[in-house]
């Protein structure tokens, strides 16, 4: 004789006043709470900088490989009985002839030896000096390809021992070794962050437990289900999570924007030049700022999960 369908544990029907709102299961407005809330915060707000540095650097690595990309340099070395003027000509001459060139410049004597500035110093006289003349060689882009090699072999054949071209694909290649070791990095802390977000509310919802056991069996005896405790934990955490995200991720957002509005300023100043150079325009693009939204966001739902989890396996 079959003894029915099982009945699942129905969910309380009709608590008492006390449980269900003024005295809540997992209260929010503690200390403890509070003191959970400041964590989160501080974690999603360094993990949403370490993604928004990785953001700047990864776009600055791209701008830079797009302007280098579109030059190449020819280095005429002065010799014995040769006449470096003429060679710069007949170098650049062969460099206008080839297809996909979209321009040449020759850079005097004078711009050669400030190039070597930053190594020598200023106030050297580097007359007597071999010092070599370059040509900066502006490609036409994707839509006329230029034939490198064809005018590397033309400039050997020209001017043997004098001329070399160089398309920095050496330094494109540590360019990018170290933007995508940057963006690793950031990854991975981003990773260990929200790692240790997990591992602070897993204390805390095992202390909430603990805090709450008489409320927890209480609710067992009017006939509360497991599902039904831990998703009030996971509610409760949830909004924690939340709250702490948002603060943590609209700091980062704050200062990001500060930083890029300080560098606008700095622009107009001396060393401009020089920050521009390093940092590019040291702004993100809405990727970068959606980014820091997804690490608030990722925060909260992680901070819920992890509730849950720890509650069902503590009740088990």
């Amino acid at each position: 004789m079959s003894a029915g369908p099982e009945r699942a544990p129905a969910e309380p029907a009709a608590l008492p006043q006390s449980l269900r709102r003024n005295a809540p299961l997992v209260p929010t407005d503690g200390s403890a709470s509070r003191a959970l809330a400041a964590v989160i915060a501080i974690l999603t707000f360094l993990a949403a900088l370490c993604a928004g540095a990785a953001e700047i650097v990864a776009s600055s690595a791209a701008q830079w490989q797009g302007a280098v990309s579109q030059e190449v340099t020819i280095q005429v070395r002065p010799g014995p009985g040769r006449d470096t003027e003429a060679d710069v000509a007949r170098a650049v001459a062969l460099a206008k002839e080839a297809p996909g060139i979209a321009g040449t410049r020759a850079l005097s004597k004078t711009e050669s030896e400030h190039l070597l500035e930053p190594w020598l110093g200023s106030g050297l006289d580097l007359g007597e000096l071999p010092v070599p003349r370059l040509i900066t060689v502006r490609l036409a882009g994707a839509g006329t390809p230029a034939d490198l090699p064809a005018l590397r072999a033309r400039l050997a054949e020209a001017l043997p021992g004098a001329a070399s071209l160089d398309d920095h694909a050496l330094w494109l290649s540590r360019l990018s070794t170290m933007a995508h070791t940057f963006v690793g990095i950031g990854v991975g802390v981003v990773a260990l962050v929200l790692v240790a977000t997990g591992l602070a509310v897993t204390f805390a919802t095992r202390g909430a437990m603990a805090g709450n056991r008489e409320v927890v069996e209480v609710l067992h005896f009017v006939g509360a289900g497991d599902d039904y405790i831990a998703r009030e934990f996971q509610r409760r955490f949830f909004r924690l999570g939340l709250r702490g995200g948002a603060v943590g991720a609209g700091a980062a957002l704050a200062l990001l924007a500060l930083a890029a509005w300080l560098a606008r300023l700095w622009r107009a100043s001396p060393a401009g030049d020089e920050i521009e150079a390093l940092f590019g325009g040291f702004e993100i693009s809405w990727r970068g700022y959606a980014s820091v939204v997804l690490i608030g966001v990722i925060a909260s739902v992680v901070t819920g999960v992890v509730s849950r989890l720890t509650v069902r396996r503590f009740l088990a």
